[in-house]
């Protein structure tokens, strides 16, 4: 299994960055994503996550109305849309995959079995 993020950056608070996340070796049509994010000296914190046919999805207080999820089957990609960025969204974000049909609990890291390698995001103030 391999995650590769991309669209990681440097951007002024108010900003917009879209995450990519592409998939291979899984079914990823059959399988749950989130994203998260960890900050220097923090916890790694969930993000957003989508069911495998995006039937669902499930936001952080903290980013609900700023930031959409969404994933193309076809392409095997999870997206991150992320606007009005603050500087507290700074953090290295990571895409993770749960290879299950129906998953539980997509807040928790311990659902997901496989991580990508993560992508900086840097907002200024």
């Amino acid at each position: 299994v391999q995650l590769v993020e991309s669209g990681g950056g440097l951007v002024q608070a108010g900003g917009s960055l879209r995450l990519s996340c592409a998939a291979s070796g899984l079914t990823f049509s059959s399988s749950g994503m989130g994203w998260f994010r960890q900050a220097p000296g923090q916890e790694r914190e969930f993000v957003a996550a989508i069911t495998w046919n995006g039937g669902t999805i499930f936001y952080a207080d903290s980013v609900k109305g700023r930031f959409t999820i969404s994933r193309d089957n076809a392409k095997s990609t999870v997206y991150l849309q992320m606007n009005s960025l603050k500087p507290e969204d700074t953090a290295v974000y990571y895409c993770a995959v749960c290879r299950r049909l129906y998953c539980t609990n997509y807040a928790q890291p311990t659902t997901y079995s496989d991580w990508g390698q993560g992508t900086q995001v840097t907002v200024s103030s």
